[in-house]
Order: C-alpha cells, then structure tokens, then sequence
C-alpha cells in the first residue's frame, strides 16, 4: 500500500476532516433512537407534552445536522475521489513519457488506456467506498451492539449470531468474486486491444473481404466479457434479497422477544423501538463495511496494475554529460551487437562503421537485415547488448538524452503527424520556428507548391496521423520537420519510398547545401536513392556483407550486386 500512502499524503488534512465529519454523522444517527426511546417512554407513556415537544425538537435538529454532514460529507469525498484520480493519471502520463520503446511495449498502447481510465476510476471508486463506507463501519457497529446490550443482553447475544451469519455469507461471496474479478480486468484489455486493432486495420479488414470473420471474432471477445460480467452481477444480486430476509427476520425476532419482555416488564416498550433502530444501524453498517472489504481485492488489483507502471524502471538509463554535443560529429559504431527481448536470436551482430560531419552513409539490405534497427539504437530507443555507440569519442549512454536527440533530426519510416496545423507539425522539429524557417523547410521538401495552393497555407489542418493527406505529403512533411532544426546529424528510415523519382532527386538535389555540414545516414530500397552516397553499408541477416561506394562494392560485394541488378539493370550491364 506504498502507493496509496504516496497518493494520498497531500490530502491527509481533507481527510482527517471526512472522518470527523463520518464521526459527527454516526453520532447524530446513534442519538435519533435514543431519543425516540426517551419520547415514548417519558412523553407519551407518561402523557407529558412538554417533554415531546422538547425531545422532538432535539430529534429535528439531530436529524438536520446529520443530513447536512452527510452531504458535506459525500461532496469532499467526491471531490477528493476526483483529485486523486487526476493526479494518478498525471502520474501515469510523466512516467510512460520517460519510458523506452521496449518498456511501453511491455504493457501496450490497449493496456494502458485501460489502466488510465477503468483502473484509476476503480481507484477513486475504491477511495470513495472505503471513506463513507468502511471507516464508519466499526465504531457504528460496536456502538449499536454496546447501546443495544444497554437495553437488553439476549438480544444483543441474537444480533450477534445474525452478524456472524452475514460475515460468513460475504466470505464466501468474496471468495468466488475476487478471482472473477481479475479475469474481468484482463479481459478488458483484451477487448480494448481488439478494438484498436479492427480500427486501426479497417482497410484491411474491408479489402480482403472479412468484415464479417473480424466482426464474429469482436462478438466473441465482448460475449465473453459479459457472461463473466452477468456471473458476477448475479452473484451480488443474491446478497440483496438475503440480507433483505436477514434484517427483516432480525426485526421479527426482536419484536417477538421484545413483547416477552415487555409482557414480563423487564423491558419498556420505547428501549424495544431503540433496538430495533440499534440493530438496524449496526447491521446496517456491517453490511456496508463487509461490502467495502469485499471491493478492497478489486482496488488492490487496479492498484498492483498501476503500480507496475509507476514501479518500472526504465532500461534506458539517462546521462548528464552534455559537452560534447558540438556542431561537429564523429558518430561511430563500435562491434554493436543486438537482439529484442525474447528474441532467439541477435537482430545485429558486430556491427562497427563511422559516420563523418559532410558525409552521406547509406544503409542497404534485405527486408529483416536490421535497418531500421540500426536507427533505433542510434536514437536510443534501445541500447545496445554488446560494444557501444560513441558520440565524438564518448559512449552515448553518457550524454543526456534530451540534449543528444536535440541535434538529431529523425525521419521515421512509419510518418506520424499530430492533429493541429502544418506549422504546428513544422514546430515538433523547432518550437520557436518562424514562418520564413518553414517555408525553407517545405521548399526544400519540395512541399511549398502543395502548401502555396491551400487557401490556409501553413495554417491548414491536419488530422492525427494525417489522414488527410496522401502518403507522399506526410512524408515530405515529416522530412520538412527534421529540416527545420538544421541537426548536426540527419536520420533518413525508408524516407523516400513515398516519393516518386523526380520528386526524390529533386528533394536530394535540395538537401544537398542544407546537410553540407551536418552527417547524414539514410536507410533506403531504391539503389537511386543512394548511389552517390560516400559510405554505402550492405546488411544481410544482422551482419555487415559490405562496406564502401557504390563502385566498390559492385567489384566486392555479391549481395549488392545482386540488389543493383535487380532494381538498375542496365547499370549493370
């Protein structure tokens, strides 16, 4: 419960102030029988008006005041419940944001919407249960047993009894209930994980004709999700009707033992109204108590989720040392080895080559060979298994993260863009861009004729992902903000396979002057693309096949030849 203790420090005042608020209230309750006891007994037994009045108009204002407490009451409770919630997904938000891409692939982007909505509401449902419900309980029921022994001793020796039968029928209700509850959580991941993905391959989905097959499969995931909902439901609604009977036959019992006694004269009949009201609020208060506790392993599980996020520590560890990161680079790989968790086998093996400022090196390979991979590592995403990667002669698990991305411009082969305007896109690569920054930008992207013709120009909007425009666009625009923070190194992933080759030899033509003092690596496919690269990097299955020009490995490189062959053929010949 360290989390909790985290969580709710700040609020230890408001607290403190809900359970004087829970006490005043259960006093209140208690008083109201009590004198009722006292207006049958003294006032209309006795036929003493005055004494009614006087004790009627204390019982108004007992009843007034614990109204207005309770709904106090309720209202810091909920704002509270509210406030915490806030804060845990505050929590959430900072701490996945520092996480690595392998440590958010341990949970997945379905798991945690999950644990940010659902989780964190069964946290506040859980705050709110345990502070209106929970810590009134005890002192409410042994205050009502200890007034209700006042007044007669066998039927607090009765009460007790029925107590014990309630306690042993939430036991055993708990017991089938907690595990049907962890299920329900993961079955809801499942499901929110399902749904993302038919939406997010509807196209798919649509093209290959299996609307239908996809939709039974989603039917089955929810049918699934509620019949252990509906199982669950049914059990709790079995407890209402049961408890219902239990109250009812305990009011019986208490009036049949209760006409005894007053036949006999051990008893008045104003103490047989107050017990009744006594045994109503100590069961009544078991009840809600035994109901808390039962949620309490629900709220421990939603916690335990939470916690396993604000508890993971990121395998990426920060540097600090930030000076060495000049205008000048020597980017080196150093017998760089690599493979994913549970992976049986390394994506990269010993992989060592140079990246020199006004040069351009170029990676080249088979789908699978480890492209990508190599970007990955030199963005940092992941770090390495073995060797290292040095940053102008310094390991860059030294430096500070922030700092070393800060004078890289990345383009990745997957283009996302945020929903918001093309300038807003423009300004994730350089936040104080002006417009003449980005018009350069996007002329050199060979976007400006597109962006000159919208009738909003730079402030046009662009959905999330961009999904309104072409797949070309997103890519020329997602280059343009790599662009505008002039880096000191370019990362190009596949960045030009959208591109027609008229508009990738003039985009090249145009990065020429931009990157004449800046490293450059591009990953690409098209041969085109790279051919007059100074460094050209041939991967086949993790390992470096070649290294040199374009002329040098034709002469000494089987595979590139092969992949020039195919794609230039009559260079070759």
């Amino acid at each position: 419960m360290n989390f909790l203790k985290r969580i709710l420090k700040p609020y230890k005042g408001r607290i403190m102030l809900m359970f004087l608020l829970l006490i005043l209230q259960a006093m209140g309750t208690l008083i109201i029988p009590t004198l009722m006891a006292d207006i049958v007994n003294n006032g209309i037994l006795a036929g003493d008006t005055a004494y009614i009045k006087r004790t009627g108009v204390l019982m108004l204002a007992a009843a007034v005041t614990v109204a207005a407490v309770s709904v106090a009451h309720i209202y810091i409770s909920s704002d509270n419940a509210a406030i915490i919630g806030r804060d845990i997904r505050n929590k959430i938000l900072r701490k996945t944001q520092e996480f690595s891409v392998c440590d958010f692939n341990k949970f997945g982007s379905a798991s945690m919407i999950n644990r940010c909505t659902n989780d964190v509401i069964q946290i506040q449902n859980g705050f709110s249960t345990v502070i209106e419900m929970l810590l009134p309980a005890p002192f409410m029921t042994f205050a009502g047993l200890f007034l209700t022994f006042s007044k007669d001793r066998m039927l607090t020796l009765m009460l007790l009894g029925i107590m014990a039968v309630i306690m042993l029928a939430a036991f055993v209700l708990s017991k089938k209930a907690i595990p049907m509850f962890d299920s329900l959580l993961k079955m809801l991941d499942d499901m929110n994980r399902s749904v993302l993905e038919k939406i997010s391959g509807v196209r798919v989905i649509r093209a290959f004709n299996r609307t239908e097959y996809e939709k039974e499969r989603l039917n089955g995931i929810f049918r699934d999700y509620s019949l252990l909902g509906i199982k669950i439901n049914r059990l709790f609604a079995v407890m209402m009707p049961l408890i219902t009977f239990i109250m009812n036959f305990c009011t019986l019992l208490i009036i049949a033992i209760g006409d005894i006694s007053i036949e006999n004269g051990t008893m008045a009949l104003g103490d047989m109204y107050a017990i009744i009201e006594y045994a109503t609020i100590t069961l009544t208060f078991l009840i809600m108590g035994l109901s808390a506790i039962i949620t309490i392993p629900r709220l421990n599980i939603s916690i335990k989720r939470i916690e396993e996020v604000l508890d993971t520590e990121n395998t990426i560890a920060d540097g600090s040392e930030r000076s060495t990161l000049t205008k000048s680079c020597v980017l080196e790989f150093r017998n760089v080895t690599f493979g994913y968790n549970a992976a049986e086998q390394n994506v990269l093996s010993d992989i060592s080559f140079t990246l020199n400022t006004g040069e351009i090196t170029a990676i080249i390979g088979s789908t699978g060979s480890g492209k990508s991979t190599i970007l990955n590592l030199l963005m940092r995403f992941y770090d390495p298994s073995k060797g290292v990667i040095m940053w102008n002669g310094k390991d860059i698990r030294t430096l500070d993260p922030e700092e070393y991305r800060a004078v890289i411009g990345y383009v990745p082969q997957k283009v996302f863009l945020f929903s918001g305007t093309i300038a807003d896109n423009l300004r994730h690569g350089k936040q104080d861009a002006a417009e003449s920054e980005m018009l350069d930008a996007i002329k050199t992207a060979q976007l400006f004729e597109f962006v000159s013709g919208l009738e909003k120009g730079l402030d046009t909007e662009v959905s999330q992902g961009g999904t309104n425009l072409s797949g070309g666009q997103r890519q020329r625009l997602s280059i343009a903000r790599a662009i505008i923070r002039k880096p000191v190194v370019y990362v190009f992933d596949d960045s030009f396979s959208a591109l027609d080759f008229k508009t990738d030899s003039l985009l090249r033509k145009a990065l020429k002057p931009q990157t004449k003092n800046a490293a450059v690596l591009i990953v690409a496919q098209r041969v085109s693309t790279i051919i007059n690269a100074e460094q050209i990097i041939m991967l086949d299955e993790g390992r470096i096949a070649g290294k040199g020009t374009h002329d040098e490995l034709m002469r000494s490189c089987p595979s590139y030849r092969e992949i020039v062959q195919s794609q230039l053929k009559e260079a070759v010949e």
